[in-house]
């Protein structure tokens, strides 16, 4: 379906400060029970972290563990004038390393974040109703799920369908498995923004606007991320929740901080950090990770002053636009 289809809300430009994201570091700091649930998690991903790297392929595995397009390779030889098997070689290992982790890394954030925010992993079988959820939680008389995805493009046309077909047949039984009459389904999506998607995941919405009946809808999905039908005697509002708005959606306004510092502190060593006037690669990337206008006594007890620009780095994956 076009991206220009009847009713697709326009996603607006997400902009976050850094200025802004330096006083929710600073309002984690003076919170203990952020500052415990950072500590929390960040010990969950040294564990999880550890365990798949020490199962990555290593440099002296055979040939066939790496799996990689021989025309890819070609191409990526051509582009740097390789004349060596040996120039190639120093390439494959990283290339597989960097595909295995992103296999893995959606799950390892879900399997550690949902539980510390009160939400249930759903670990179920395929083609199974419970087989389109990751996590749900009640919360009085309304049962919350999820489905979650790792980019802002993971969906196709069959996959729209297929969840929203998921949520017509499925909601009465998550529904009275919980012992409950009013759901809340979220398609949420661990990064990027509103802007980035393919627009693919609101398909969902109008999937299910154009399988139910029109009287079933109390606010049809037309130029919104939500949604919300009776049927079955169910009241079920559906929500895309895309980056930042998920994880805000999931635990509070320093949800998403407390899950970047988390990760810079597991996984970022303390040092030095580049020179404002390092020469990047990436046009912009210079800009996106600068601390030149971060205040000389700014001070944060979870981050040293060498991984601020990594919390800038993070905080670009799930915004359009990265100010001062």
């Amino acid at each position: 379906m076009a991206r220009g289809h009847s009713g697709l809300p326009k996603g607006g430009p997400l902009t976050l400060s850094k200025s802004t994201l330096l006083l929710a570091l600073n309002q984690i700091d003076r919170d203990s029970r952020a500052r415990q649930r950072v500590l929390e998690i960040e010990s969950r991903f040294r564990a999880k972290i550890g365990n798949h790297v020490a199962n990555l392929p290593a440099a002296e595995s055979a040939f066939a563990k790496f799996s990689t397009s021989p025309f890819v390779l070609m191409m990526y030889s051509q582009r740097n004038h390789y004349s060596r098997i040996s120039q190639i070689e120093g390439d494959i290992l990283p290339a597989k390393l960097f595909s295995s982790m992103e296999t893995s890394a959606g799950r390892m954030i879900e399997e550690i974040l949902l539980p510390v925010f009160g939400w249930q992993c759903v670990l179920s079988e395929m083609h199974s109703s419970n087989s389109s959820l990751d996590g749900r939680r009640r919360e009085g008389n309304v049962l919350k799920v999820a489905t979650l995805k790792s980019g802002p493009r993971c969906l196709n046309d069959e996959m729209s369908e297929n969840f929203a077909d998921a949520i017509i047949s499925h909601a009465p039984t998550w529904a009275e498995e919980a012992g409950v009459r009013h759901l809340d389904f979220t398609y949420g999506v661990l990064y990027g923004t509103e802007k980035r998607s393919n627009k693919k995941d609101w398909h969902i919405l109008r999937n299910l606007a154009e399988k139910l009946p029109d009287t079933c809808f109390h606010e049809h999905p037309h130029n919104r991320w939500h949604c919300r039908f009776t049927h079955q005697g169910i009241d079920t509002t559906a929500t895309i929740r895309i980056g930042k708005t998920w994880w805000d959606f999931l635990g509070g306004p320093t949800c998403f901080i407390e899950l970047c510092t988390a990760l810079i502190r597991a996984c970022v060593r303390p040092g030095e950090f580049d020179a404002d006037d390092y020469g990047y690669t990436i046009s912009d990337l210079a800009e996106i990770v600068s601390t030149r206008n971060v205040p000389e006594a700014f001070n944060s007890a979870l981050l040293q002053r060498s991984q601020i620009p990594w919390l800038f780095f993070l905080a670009r994956h799930f915004c359009d636009s990265l100010t001062d």
